[in-house]
């Protein structure tokens, strides 16, 4: 199956270069594609953006050839984003800890929340945010 794809690229190509010989970018891909075997995304972008302005080429090689685009992966660039711990409020939330454990000494969340304070890991705010709602249902 994947020679079938691979013959149609060159199908493509051998078509392209034969409406036009003179095109540099066909004549680029050709050679590319015989060299490495197989063209990036964009390459096969451009080569269906130039082959579907061809009159006489088969709709199934153009169906075909957005079939095996539409199938690639995109690889974008983004920059890498950095989770920056959000300032805890830290005067409340050991009174809360300890408030709710002087109740409910045995409560397994909030003592896992007490153990991450005083080992100085970030809590975020879904964790404080929690906090709040076990404050609220327990310490009526």
């Amino acid at each position: 199956m994947q020679n079938k794809r691979l013959d149609i690229i060159e199908k493509i190509l051998n078509a392209c270069y034969e409406y036009n010989s003179d095109a540099l970018f066909i004549l680029s891909l050709m050679h590319q594609y015989e060299d490495r075997g197989s063209l990036s995304k964009k390459q096969l972008q451009g080569l269906y953006s130039k082959a579907s302005k061809i009159q006489e080429m088969p709709p199934n090689w153009l169906a075909t050839l957005e079939a095996t685009i539409l199938k690639m992966p995109t690889r974008d660039k983004s920059p890498v984003q950095v989770n920056k711990p959000e300032p805890a409020a830290d005067d409340s939330i050991p009174v809360i800890i300890e408030a709710i454990l002087a109740k409910y000494p045995q409560h397994k969340r909030v003592v896992f929340l007490q153990t991450k304070y005083q080992n100085n890991q970030p809590i975020s705010a879904t964790e404080i945010a929690e906090l709040e709602k076990f404050k609220k249902l327990l310490l009526k």
